[in-house]
């Protein structure tokens, strides 16, 4: 074996990058992996949907047989937030057990366990089926440096998925899709103290919000990811107090299950509004990721998670989404997993932490999922 990487001084490398999308600008970072994975003896090539936007694809091994197995996360973080930290966000700062940082958890705590993986693994993982490793830009705004790659055919063979967000290593089997929708209405504007000669933009919204209150998903529910849901996120209209508003906007985040298409979903948004003189654009477009529990390599999971968890895993979806979806589409449709070792109740939030003991765990996990793929 080649020597081993210490997967918590990895990580504080990669919490030194500041990726915060927007802007993201991941090339540096992309490219400090990328060359790691080369020195091991991956084929690396690098991919921008953007100026500075950089995805990396690192392959060993292959054989004609049976498809590599892909590891794979994305190295964009959200921003910082408005509340101060109590620590620096970008430094890799440790206390016990913790290890703070923007992205911690979320998640290049889980790319530098997948990574360190397979640099140490790598003479063996280039005798076999082999493996693929996708590292992505730009997640955290619609998923685009997946997408990319899916849509210009850029990814190679995969029989086998495991995306590391963070789920404190427990292995979940999907996701909802998550589809928004920027929802305009439009008037006349005239003086406050004469509405009655202009049209109101802001109550024809409030006519919208509470049609929307009525809204039917065409699939009520799902076994394992229950119910699909709508939520009204933001709502901007007006000029000002003494004005009769001629324009109001909301963007509504709907979060779907299989059998729901998102194309079908925004006509029947639009079909619902259009009394409402409603203009609706779809702006986010994610479709949600399911593996049946039956699956071989599945259960293969649940079973090598067993050991780290309280028993053997039921089925069980995570709450947010992923570049699983689109990688999935790009691979053809294997069976997908996602498994990390971040905590997922810490995403996203002010002094993001993430446990080095799972970290540890993580790569632990990762070895035995890369040498079981025969």
């Amino acid at each position: 074996m080649t020597a081993r990487i210490d997967p918590r001084s990895l990580t504080r490398e990669l919490l030194r990058y500041n990726t915060i999308n927007p802007p993201g600008m991941e090339r540096a970072c992309a490219r400090h992996l990328g060359g790691l994975l080369e020195s091991a003896g991956f084929a690396v090539k690098y991919h921008e949907f953007a100026e500075s936007r950089t995805s990396l694809v690192a392959e060993i091994g292959g054989d004609d047989d049976r498809p590599p197995i892909c590891f794979t996360g994305h190295i964009d973080v959200v921003p910082l937030g408005a509340a101060p930290w109590s620590h620096d966000a970008f430094a890799g700062e440790t206390e016990g057990d913790k290890l703070y940082g923007r992205g911690s958890t979320d998640m290049k705590s889980g790319i530098a366990a997948l990574v360190a993986a397979a640099i140490e693994l790598a003479p063996q993982l280039a005798k076999g089926p082999g493996l693929v490793v996708v590292i992505t830009a730009g997640e955290e705004v619609g998923c685009e440096g997946a997408r990319f790659l899916a849509d210009h055919k850029l990814l190679p063979r995969a029989g086998a998925i495991v995306v590391a967000e963070p789920t404190a290593n427990y292995p979940y089997i999907g996701h909802k899709g998550l589809a928004w929708f920027e929802i305009e209405t439009t008037g006349v504007t005239a003086h406050g103290s004469m509405p009655e000669v202009g049209d109101n933009a802001i109550l024809k919204m409030a006519k919208v919000i509470g049609d929307l209150e009525h809204f039917e998903f065409p699939v009520h529910s799902h076994a394992v990811m229950g119910k699909p849901t709508m939520n009204v996120g933001t709502i901007h209209g007006g000029l000002n107090t003494n004005s009769v508003p001629d324009r109001a906007k909301i963007t509504v985040d709907t979060r779907t299950v299989p059998g729901i298409d998102h194309v079908h979903l925004c006509h029947s948004i639009e079909a619902l509004l259009a009394p409402r003189g409603a203009h609706v654009r779809k702006i986010v477009d994610t479709a949600p990721l399911y593996t049946e529990p039956s699956n071989e390599w599945v259960q293969q999971v649940f079973e090598t998670c067993t050991p780290l968890l309280d028993g053997r895993p039921t089925p069980k979806t995570i709450t947010f989404s992923t570049d699983g979806a689109d990688l999935k589409r790009g691979f053809g449709g294997p069976p997908a997993v996602i498994l990390g070792p971040g905590e997922p109740t810490l995403a996203h939030q002010t002094d993001e932490w993430c446990s080095m003991t799972r970290i540890e765990q993580s790569v632990d996990l990762f070895k035995t999922l890369m040498l079981r793929w025969k």
